[in-house]
């Protein structure tokens, strides 16, 4: 481990204490885990204590940790992972928050602490179903406003619910139930013997 990041992992455990579930360092990058009860407070304090100075909120996405690596995994399905950055002390931050219910899940916001969580957070909501109390305007951002569902979440089907086409006959766009056939598209991998031979042609 390099010194910056030894250094980052022990400011981060003197300054957050028992609110830090677990730290991992992994390909030259520090992750941490919090409850959803700590995370605004953990939040707070990367940002404002000195040590820390984590004054950029790069991302924040959502994650459906149902099938991850193809294997699931035991506990809460879904998480908030926030990218942060410290200008000043020129380090990056992971941090991991699961929602405590998967059918409701819910991670407190973080706008109130940098506010270009705003759109980040909507996409979490809109994309997986991830709430976010606290935040002014929590709405969709990507999907339409009837959409039905979270297109992110791992048990949302490839070809969606309903799809949406002008009808002429009422001039407005409505929605329908799917009529998408599934096929299977398979890549051509076998060509003729002479395929691309100018000579040949």
């Amino acid at each position: 481990m390099s010194a910056t990041l030894e250094a980052l992992s022990q400011n981060l455990q003197e300054h957050l204490g028992d609110r830090v579930k677990s730290l991992k360092v992994v390909l030259g990058e520090v992750t941490i885990e919090v409850d959803a009860a700590d995370y605004l407070s953990v939040m707070q304090t990367l940002r404002d204590e000195p040590q820390l100075s984590f004054d950029e909120l790069i991302d924040l996405c959502g994650v459906d940790y149902s099938t991850y690596a193809h294997v699931g995994r035991q506990g809460p399905r879904y998480a908030a992972v926030t990218h942060l950055l410290s200008v000043a002390r020129n380090w990056r931050l992971r941090v991991r928050c699961f929602a405590a219910d998967d059918d409701f899940p819910s991670v407190p916001s973080v706008t109130s602490i940098w506010n270009c969580a705003d759109w980040f957070e909507r996409e979490a909501f809109d994309l997986f179903g991830i709430v976010f109390p606290g935040h002014e305007d929590l709405r969709r951002i990507l999907t339409d406003y009837g959409f039905i569902g979270h297109p992110f979440r791992k048990d949302f089907p490839i070809s969606g619910y309903v799809e949406m086409r002008y009808d002429p006959e009422q001039q407005r766009v409505i929605y329908q139930p799917v009529t998408i056939e599934p096929r299977e598209v398979t890549p051509r991998i076998v060509r003729e013997a002479t395929y691309g031979d100018v000579d040949h042609a």
